[in-house]
């Protein structure tokens, strides 16, 4: 799992990078659109997460009846729901980014990367999706494979679309583009094991699969529109606000890299808690989501201080801006202090959706975004005038509420009979 997100993550880095040779006004415009891209992938996260959660257990449980048809049923409404996504994402570009309001020399950029990762929103969800299948069914190195491969297409197609072809800045989304593609058709591949002859779609699995999905589609409804808040609230900074949106959209990228390790496990533990729940194993599981997050937490650590430590690099490898180097390698040094709690936050939530108790994670963080996060960046960053750094500090406040009410509800161990 570990691999398969660092895959991710140096899809998202070459993005950054070649976005950044093409000017700020570019690699802003990417992150703002990278932002409406995830909230417009949000329900294949969050059906990957109540297909998981089902899954899983069905595995262990040995039901193989049952589990080919939530298979079958997890397909069909993935696909029904990226056909949707990614029509309402093209055919509604242009008023998306109006809306947002972003400053008018974007506008134009935003529109285009927009319209060409829509037409992808339908492979993406068959991809997350069956790769939360396979790794529910123990085929997580097959995930690997096709992660591996989407991963290095994307990164040669990038340079070739971006400097070897009239498609220039554009080459970063059909790079990606084509990449989810060929992603997709392969995990359908491996998926064809584990369907039946003839697809079947059944109403109370896809309920109980929509049961689980939706709280974790509501939160990270409200966590992607509260990052793109955040870009807002930036965009209104009386200062070099084109400046610091390129800084952040570098720091996400950097932050994600120490991330890897957490959502990983994340990703694994609520497997491994599902599984052991399906095998009725409750003591085990409970226990096994606490090793998962202490290792965690002691690798995102680790990886914190080797970043911070190296900040100046990092940041000036991203960007050949001083003030955009300036402002990410504060970004660093500011939001790295909260990572391992965030890791452990995060890691003992996916404990939390394996046992299907995604109410609770959903409560969690949307408390902390819209009620610690948000306010207290406009305030302080906007109000008071403090600027950016506001904006950083606000987010470690956020992730020091979260990490607590998840801590408290996963040692309660009520999830483990929701």
């Amino acid at each position: 799992m570990t691999l398969i997100m660092f895959c991710v993550f140096v899809i998202g880095l070459t993005d950054v990078y070649i976005a950044g040779k093409f000017g700020k006004e570019i690699q802003a415009a990417y992150g703002l659109v990278f932002q409406v891209y995830f909230i417009f992938s949000i329900v294949a996260s969050a059906l990957s997460v109540g297909s998981v959660s089902v899954i899983s257990r069905l595995f262990s449980s040995g039901e193989s009846r049952h589990l080919t048809d939530a298979v079958d049923s997890s397909c069909i409404l993935s696909l029904v729901a990226g056909i949707l996504a990614g029509a309402a994402g093209y055919f509604f570009s242009p008023q998306i980014i109006a809306a947002l309001r972003v400053p008018e020399v974007l506008k134009g950029h935003a529109v285009v990367f927009m319209r060409i990762y829509s037409l992808g929103i339908v492979f993406n969800y068959i991809l997350l999706n069956s790769n939360a299948i396979l790794r529910a069914c123990g085929m997580v190195q097959k995930s690997l494979l096709t992660m591996t491969i989407v991963c290095v297409l994307n990164v040669v197609l990038n340079f070739f679309f971006a400097f070897g072809s009239p498609l220039g800045y554009q080459g970063i989304a059909v790079a990606t583009l084509v990449s989810t593609v060929v992603g997709g058709v392969l995990n359908f591949i491996y998926l064809r094991v584990l369907m039946s002859t003839r697809v079947r779609f059944l109403k109370e699995i896809a309920r109980k699969i929509i049961v689980i999905s939706w709280p974790a589609g509501i939160l990270q409804i409200l966590w992607q529109v509260g990052a793109m808040v955040l870009f807002l609230i930036i965009a209104v900074l009386p200062r070099q606000a084109i400046e610091i949106m390129a800084a952040f959209t570098n720091g996400l990228k950097v932050e994600a890299a120490i991330f890897l390790p957490a959502f990983a496990f994340n990703m694994a533990n609520a497997v491994v808690v599902g599984n052991l729940l399906g095998k009725k194993q409750k003591d085990e599981a409970y226990a096994a989501g606490l090793v998962t997050a202490c290792v965690g937490v002691g690798i995102v650590s680790v990886m914190s201080v080797v970043v911070m430590m190296n900040a100046r690099w990092v940041a000036s490898w991203l960007s050949d801006n001083p003030v955009v180097i300036s402002e990410c390698m504060r970004y660093i040094y500011i939001s790295l202090l909260f990572e391992p709690l965030m890791a452990w936050g995060v890691i003992l939530a996916g404990g939390l959706n394996g046992a299907g108790d995604t109410k609770s994670v959903m409560i969690a963080v949307t408390t902390s975004v819209w009620l610690i996060r948000i306010p207290i960046s406009y305030f302080f960053a906007i109000h008071l005038g403090f600027g950016a750094a506001a904006i950083w500090w606000s987010m470690n406040a956020s992730i020091l509420v979260q990490s607590f009410f998840i801590t408290r509800r996963y040692l309660g161990r009520r999830w483990m009979v929701s």
